[in-house]
C-alpha cells in the first residue's frame, strides 16, 4: 500500500510539472500580441491563467511608447512591445499564463472576470507549434503596461 502511494504521488507530481511551463519553453525571439474577451479565469498558483477569445487585432502603433514601470528583471520593453505581432496561427481561444499570484499582487493586478477585455504581449512555443498557450510578458489595459517577468522595483 505504501509503495502504491509513492507511485501515485510521483505520477501526480510529474503531471503537475508538465502542466506548468517555465520561461525556457517559450520562444522569446517572437513576441505575440493578443487582445480579446476573457472567457474563463483560474487565479491560483503556480500561476494565474485566463482563457482568452481573441479578435486578431494588431498591436497599437503607440504601444512601444507606453510608459513601463521598472521591474527587477532586465527586459527591453521598447523592443518587445515594438516587435509584438498577432500570431500566425488562427486559434480563436488561447490559454494565457500569467505570473504567480504573489507577483500579480505585487503589481496590484486585479483578477479579470469573464467578459472583461484585455490585451497581452508574450510568447508561445517555437514556430507556434503545440497548444495555443501564451506566457505573458506584459499586460496592457487602462492605458498602461504592466510588466510581469519579475517584481516591481
Amino acid at each position: 500500500m505504501f509503495r502504491n502511494s509513492i507511485v501515485v504521488s510521483l505520477v501526480a507530481a510529474t503531471s503537475l510539472a508538465f502542466a506548468h511551463h517555465g520561461w525556457s519553453s517559450f520562444d522569446e525571439s517572437k513576441p505575440i500580441y493578443l487582445e480579446g474577451v476573457v472567457k474563463e479565469v483560474k487565479w491560483q498558483n503556480p500561476h494565474a491563467e485566463v482563457k482568452l477569445e481573441v479578435n486578431g487585432a494588431s498591436a497599437p502603433a503607440a504601444l512601444p511608447r507606453f510608459a513601463v514601470p521598472k521591474q527587477s528583471a532586465a527586459v527591453d520593453a521598447v523592443t518587445v512591445l515594438g516587435t509584438a505581432k498577432p500570431p500566425v496561427r488562427k486559434d480563436k481561444v488561447w490559454e494565457i499564463e500569467f505570473a504567480p499570484i504573489a507577483r500579480m499582487d505585487a503589481w496590484k493586478v486585479v483578477a479579470p472576470k469573464a467578459g472583461d477585455k484585455i490585451a497581452v504581449v508574450g510568447y508561445t512555443f517555437k514556430d507556434e507549434k503545440g497548444e495555443a498557450i501564451l506566457r505573458v510578458e506584459f499586460l496592457i489595459g487602462n492605458g498602461k503596461v504592466t510588466p510581469l517577468r519579475s517584481s516591481p522595483m
